[in-house]
């Protein structure tokens, strides 16, 4: 009976190994991502690529967060850019936090480091720790947004950009970052 149950649940398994993505995969969707990003950010906002162009180094990173009264949780993943070095640093990345709030959101943030110290304590590290209020509705290129978001690290400034979603909130986050072993 038990190798029984072993072998359908490795039937049952199998098939969804095959959608997993290999390492290499996941790199070519987050550097697809990271250059969407990036083109969306530069016609919005030309003066990022200069700001960019200068810094220590940036991070580009989807986030998908669901905000449910009270409590907001979220998940994505992303890549870190040493300007000095040219280092590539994959990342993921998962938040929570308290505040009041009722949406989904598909969304980018761009985390621009002006200090060396910085940006090396945020891939070494990790925390981010950020107060946001906000109003998106957004389908497609349809629809509009109001971001307010800062970061409680000086030396780091953030862009954030609604790709899909319809949320209204105000909370008080914590995120983590940390290196995708997988990826790195």
């Amino acid at each position: 009976m038990l190798k029984k149950m072993s072998l359908v649940m490795l039937l049952v398994m199998m098939p969804l190994s095959a959608f997993a993505k290999t390492a290499e995969e996941d790199r070519q969707d987050i550097q697809e991502m990271r250059g969407e990003v990036l083109a969306q950010l530069y016609a919005n906002n030309p003066e990022a690529q200069d700001l960019i162009a200068q810094s220590e180094g940036y991070a580009v990173f989807n986030n998908g967060g669901v905000n449910l009264i009270f409590l907001s949780a979220g998940s994505g993943k992303g890549v870190v850019h040493d300007n000095k070095s040219g280092k590539e640093t994959y990342m993921r990345m998962a938040t929570g936090g308290v505040g009041i709030g009722l949406g989904i959101k598909d969304y980018r943030a761009v985390f621009v480091f002006h200090k060396r110290a910085v940006f090396d304590q945020f891939v070494d590290k990790g925390w981010d720790l950020s107060g946001q209020a906000d109003a998106a509705a957004k389908i497609d290129d349809n629809g509009g947004e109001v971001n307010a978001a800062d970061t409680v690290v000086s030396g780091v400034t953030v862009y954030q950009m609604t790709k899909k979603g319809l949320a209204l909130q105000a909370t008080i986050q914590g995120t983590k970052y940390w290196k995708w072993k997988k990826l790195n």
